[in-house]
């Protein structure tokens, strides 16, 4: 039982870059080696464990006679402490090693299993110690064990949370610049640390919104736009009409492994019974060409460069307009279930990357964002009632 209550005196944050938690990390793993002690940090993912790991060098760097290796990423303090930078990808690797201290990096992204099955029973040997430092993502484990020293019901736990306003070296000029461009969702669990319930998804009150209906052919006065995203053999090619006027979404074509002439063929079908302003159309890797043969038959097509970058942009667009009730969908079962299924990952870089759940599409969704983002970049829908 004492073991147990030693290992329980955590911390737990709820933080945001910038606030200097990595920093404090990696200050408390040195700490401990240069006490003889062994202390690890570990990551979501080998790229994300480079955070903590720049971070832990920073610092060693500044001791004499430390042994700095870097393709293991361990660090050796002359007491004969060490440091160890790891991967929690595959929790059962990092089994069977005791330790004295752990930092769990953006642990809410960190499958529960690390912790419980390998991670706390390290800890056990040494009567050791953990700090846990992440952003939220819901209501999983890590708020879970986060709850029990923010409310005071476990003394051997505790917990902060600190939201991005709280640091007075971000103006607020940023913090509101933000909120208005992001919707509520990411703004309140990215800024204000909030552990939001259906933070696993992306896209909010799409059922909601699923009530346009399909329609064969153009509203005599209405503008339309077309979303592009190519596929051939596992992805699916989409086109996705919106109704530029009302902000409804008024077809869908969804297809693969079928040549490329019958697929331009398709779109060229769809684009004569909607006249649409414009096409937004992917060009990565087979889209250019395809981009290219559109542009010289003609078709008003703008090229659409994915990257993590864009991606985010024309993802949070089409989030922002579900937020606020901008745009209605077909009822159509796949559209609805990829993006109810949307996630959002983070990267090293603090930035998101959207992508379908494992063995999923998102080719729908693409396909919508980009129609999206050419009608609210066109100014199509900012003068609606």
């Amino acid at each position: 039982m004492g073991r147990s209550r030693q290992i329980s005196s955590s911390g737990l944050w709820a933080s945001l870059t910038g606030w200097g938690k990595t920093r404090l990390g990696s200050l408390m793993c040195i700490a401990v080696a240069l006490h003889g002690g062994r202390a690890w940090w570990v990551a979501p993912s080998y790229p994300v464990s480079a955070v903590g790991w720049r971070g832990i060098r920073q610092l060693a760097r500044q001791i004499p006679d430390t042994d700095i290796r870097h393709v293991d990423r361990i660090i050796t303090m002359p007491s004969g402490g060490t440091v160890q930078v790891r991967s929690a990808d595959n929790p059962d690797s990092l089994r069977g090693e005791g330790l004295d201290f752990v930092v769990l990096d953006e642990c809410a992204f960190i499958k529960e299993a690390a912790w419980t099955e390998a991670l706390r029973p390290a800890l056990s040997d040494r009567q050791g110690r953990a700090l846990f430092i992440s952003t939220p993502k819901g209501r999983n484990w890590f708020w879970r064990h986060w709850q029990r020293g923010y409310d005071g019901s476990d003394g051997e736990w505790k917990s902060w949370r600190f939201p991005t306003s709280s640091n007075p070296y971000i103006p607020v000029s940023e913090i509101e610049a933000a909120k208005n461009s992001l919707p509520d969702r990411i703004f309140r669990q990215e800024y204000l640390a909030e552990f939001i319930d259906d933070a696993g998804g992306v896209f909010r009150g799409v059922m909601d919104a699923a009530t346009a209906e399909e329609q064969t052919q153009a509203t005599p006065g209405h503008a339309y736009v077309m979303g592009v995203d190519w596929g051939k053999y596992n992805d699916f090619t989409v086109l996705a009409m919106v109704d530029a006027t009302n902000g409804e979404v008024v077809a869908v074509d969804r297809f693969n492994q079928i040549d490329w002439a019958i697929q331009t063929g398709r779109l060229k079908a769809l684009y004569e019974r909607f006249m649409p302003d414009t096409i937004i159309a992917e060009r990565n890797s087979m889209g250019d060409p395809l981009v290219e043969q559109l542009i010289g038959d003609g078709l008003p097509v703008m090229a659409f460069t994915t990257t993590n970058a864009s991606k985010a942009q024309i993802i949070d667009g089409l989030a922002l307009a579900f937020e606020r009730k901008d745009i209605k969908i077909l009822a159509d079962p796949v559209l609805v279930s990829e993006l109810q299924a949307f996630e959002a990952q983070r990267l090293p870089s603090g930035m998101l990357r959207y992508s379908a759940p494992d063995g999923m599409h998102d080719d729908t969704v693409m396909a919508l964002a980009m129609a999206w983002h050419g009608l609210a970049r066109g100014g199509f829908i900012w003068g609606l009632a």
